[in-house]
């Protein structure tokens, strides 16, 4: 008898029945991590559940996992609002060269599009040299007239790399970048003169702010 109990495998000899107790705490763990997913499920939730007819649900590239990025680069809140985020060089970024402005005026534009809606967005254009910004660049897309930022790159070695990390991972550092009120970058923009561009860019705006609320802080 002895030989033939040990036969039997431990784990359905000896496997205690789970009291109500451990159920009830087995419940509960899933339900916080469901509620720690929560966000990037909210943010997504347009593009895969509301998905128009005979087409793709977005015009911007999705980024998956979401890449968090770090308000202490910038010293700028970056939880709360929807944030577009570009980073140039200002020595670039001159009057005259319209290549390089493109990117800060599709962003403001868009931002305008969305109307009673803007106040929910903030645009950051992160300043990569550290070179004074062109003064008739900076009177059009300062805080006050185009709701920009302007702020220079992390120059610590640290936060430097940490930065150029996560604007490099998807190996499109020159898009537009889009993170949602949680900090989390989640979606990227081609910069181009391309009229599409700007209606492909308000409308994936226009429903992310539609249908999601999440993280977002009151006006």
């Amino acid at each position: 008898m002895e030989d033939k109990e040990l036969l039997i495998p431990a784990v359905q000899h000896e496997a205690p029945i789970p009291n109500a107790q451990t159920r009830r705490g087995r419940i509960q763990m899933l339900l916080l991590l469901f509620a720690c997913g929560l966000p990037v499920i909210a943010s997504y939730f347009t593009f895969y559940i509301l998905k128009p007819e005979g087409g793709k649900t977005n015009y911007g590239r999705l980024v998956t996992p979401p890449e968090q990025a770090q308000s202490a680069w910038f010293n700028v809140p970056l939880e709360g609002k929807w944030t577009m985020l570009v980073a140039r060089p200002a020595a670039e970024c001159v009057s005259k060269n319209e290549a390089c402005l493109q990117a800060l005026f599709l962003m403001r534009q868009v931002r305008v599009a969305l109307g009673k809606q803007s106040p929910r967005t903030q645009l950051i254009w992160v300043v990569t040299d550290g070179m004074p910004v062109d003064p008739e660049v900076r009177l059009a897309y300062d805080e006050n007239t185009a709701g920009f930022f302007i702020v220079n790159a992390p120059n610590t070695p640290a936060e430097k790399a940490q930065f150029n990390a996560w604007l490099n991972a998807n190996k499109a550092p020159n898009d537009i970048q889009l993170l949602n009120p949680f900090g989390d970058k989640m979606m990227q923009f081609a910069v181009t003169s391309d009229p599409k561009e700007f209606a492909g860019m308000r409308k994936d705006l226009e429903k992310l702010l539609k249908v999601n609320r999440a993280g977002e802080k009151a006006q």
